[in-house]
């Protein structure tokens, strides 16, 4: 409603809905006035912009009880480590694909050291579209990564894709990562939830604003609360792009959660030379952070080498995002 609406007009509102037989709550909300229909899509939204009093009208997404803005009004935060989403210090992930070698892994890791960033991602599992791709070194690369971790101080964020792997990543590594493809599976949601780590939550392909969330939710659900959510792109009719990062969804999540979000622009794109431009939008949109993909040489990447950043690049879009940063009342921090 608008601030200067009567008690008069919030009551028409309220009657309008209860002659649909529909319930119907008038309340103050982070200081507004609003006026609550549970099934409200039954009504017709300009209908009731067109009555007297109101402001406009939105879709609630009433089921994500414990991740919503209504159950927590200020921003949380998640902590790996020293490393902390959700402030106002941005964070920077930067890594291979996947883990394919010590020699490889040393030398991203020595890479994302030198350009500050402040996480290190590697796939010990992947998901392929072929099953004739690589797969991963599941275990072994685990265990290069908590070594990558030891040398550099590092935090850690790997994929897992079931229970096992969920049990075996707890062992090594700071931060599970559910893929896009796992998004809906509320089995692997709950048992990563069980690990106790915090969990990186990537928005799967088709995936809705309130699909998404409920999947934060199911974490929640089960007692943890450190979820951060990663837009990764979704399929759309592009075909210029591997996927469509739908960076309207950032300002959206801001909106009806107080989950932090970050963006995957490597997977969102699928270019290369989309990677930097895709970030700079995401700062701008005011995610909480970003994640790459960065192999030292991609031209040999057993996976998605065509998306990953060289280390100079890496280095270069560090630079261009500190400038960003203080634009939308962000810091960016490189890690010493």
């Amino acid at each position: 409603m608008k601030s200067n609406a009567t008690e008069e007009q919030v009551d028409a509102i309220v009657r309008s809905a209860r002659e649909e037989g529909l319930e119907a709550t008038a309340k103050t909300r982070f200081g507004e006035k609003v006026v609550e229909i549970p099934n409200g899509q039954m009504l017709d939204p300009v209908t009731l912009k067109a009555m007297p009093g109101v402001e406009r009208t939105e879709q609630s997404i009433r089921r994500c009880v414990r991740v919503s803005r209504a159950a927590k009004a200020e921003n949380s935060l998640v902590h790996v480590r020293d490393v902390t989403f959700g402030g106002k210090e941005l964070v920077m992930i930067a890594g291979p694909c996947a883990v394919e070698s010590p020699e490889q892994l040393l030398e991203a890791m020595h890479a994302v050291k030198a350009a500050g960033a402040h996480m290190l991602r590697g796939g010990a599992y992947k998901l392929r579209t072929s099953p004739y791709s690589f797969q991963g070194l599941g275990e072994s690369a685990l265990k290069l990564l908590a070594d990558a971790r030891d040398r550099s101080g590092l935090p850690i964020v790997s994929e897992v894709v079931d229970e096992e792997s969920v049990l075996l990543a707890s062992m090594y590594v700071d931060m599970l990562q559910i893929g896009a493809r796992n998004m809906q599976n509320y089995v692997l949601l709950k048992q990563a939830a069980h690990s106790g780590k915090p969990i990186l939550l990537k928005r799967g392909v088709a995936a809705t604003l309130e699909e998404f969330l409920n999947a934060a939710e199911y974490i929640y659900a089960e007692g943890n609360e450190q979820v951060v959510l990663c837009e990764r792109g979704v399929r759309g009719f592009a075909d210029y792009s591997r996927n469509t990062l739908d960076l309207n969804v950032v300002p959206a999540v801001k909106e009806y959660s107080h989950l932090p979000i970050i963006t995957d622009p490597s997977h969102g794109t699928g270019m290369r030379s989309m990677v930097i431009p895709m970030a700079r939008a995401s700062i701008a949109a005011g995610a909480d952070g970003v994640m790459v993909e960065m192999h030292p040489s991609p031209e040999t990447a057993l996976s998605d080498g065509y998306q990953s950043l060289h280390p100079e690049e890496l280095e270069a879009m560090m630079v261009e995002l500190a400038r960003i940063a203080p634009v939308v009342g962000r810091i960016l921090k490189r890690r010493g």
